[in-house]
């Protein structure tokens, strides 16, 4: 399974806006080019950041896309107040539920980085260590693990049921964080935390 990332600055103003067309003309567009399986939206009010990832059921797919998914993201980002984007492209490594998410969910997002060839030993460090730790989280709903396999870049999310179970469990996610990274040989390059404001993303649970 594979996935493409789209984040957008988007003006505060504009983020109602922008979270309605993705819903009602993203989300059906995107439903209609074979291959997609899914859309997510991760929102920071306080920011304007915004990340949109679609899900595909393999990278050809997922490349085939590109031309139909390019004026589609266009419009969405206009839609925010910003015509500039940043498109990445990832496999998910890693993708684990413990329920769907509920309305409310919030993510918290990591970054990090390691050499390309240590990719595969930092994608088990997290299956078999990182992950489980997360599964104990009071209000833990859903994990994911995105990597790029040529720049050994990835991106881990964890999906909480509210803000306040993420808010709770901050200090220990800190904490797991700063362990994990340094057993897998990752160097984290950015956090974030997010409101999950549309799930619909249809991958089948890989671990």
């Amino acid at each position: 399974m594979f996935a493409r990332s789209t984040t957008v600055q988007a003006h505060l103003s504009s983020l109602d806006a922008g979270i309605a067309h993705m819903r009602e003309e993203v989300m059906p567009e995107l439903d209609g080019i074979p291959g997609c399986i899914g859309l997510s939206l991760l929102v920071d009010r306080s920011t304007g950041r915004c990340i949109a990832t679609s899900a595909w059921e393999t990278q050809q797919a997922m490349r085939d896309s590109a031309t139909r998914v390019s004026p589609i993201r266009d419009r969405a980002a206009r839609m925010f107040g910003n015509s500039d984007t940043e498109v990445q492209e990832w496999e998910i490594a890693v993708l684990h539920r413990d329920h769907h998410s509920r309305q409310g969910a919030c993510v918290s997002a990591t970054w990090g980085r390691t050499a390309p060839e240590h990719l595969d030993s930092a994608t088990q460090v997290y299956k078999s260590a990182t992950l489980p730790a997360m599964e104990e989280s009071d209000g833990f709903c859903s994990a994911s693990l995105m990597i790029n396999r040529a720049t050994g870049q990835g991106v881990s999310c964890a999906t909480y049921d509210s803000a306040e179970a993420m808010e709770r469990d901050r200090e220990r996610a800190t904490a797991l964080r700063s362990e994990s990274t340094r057993q897998a040989g990752v160097e984290v390059t950015d956090i974030g935390e997010f409101e999950l404001v549309i799930a619909h993303l249809r991958v089948p649970e890989l671990v």
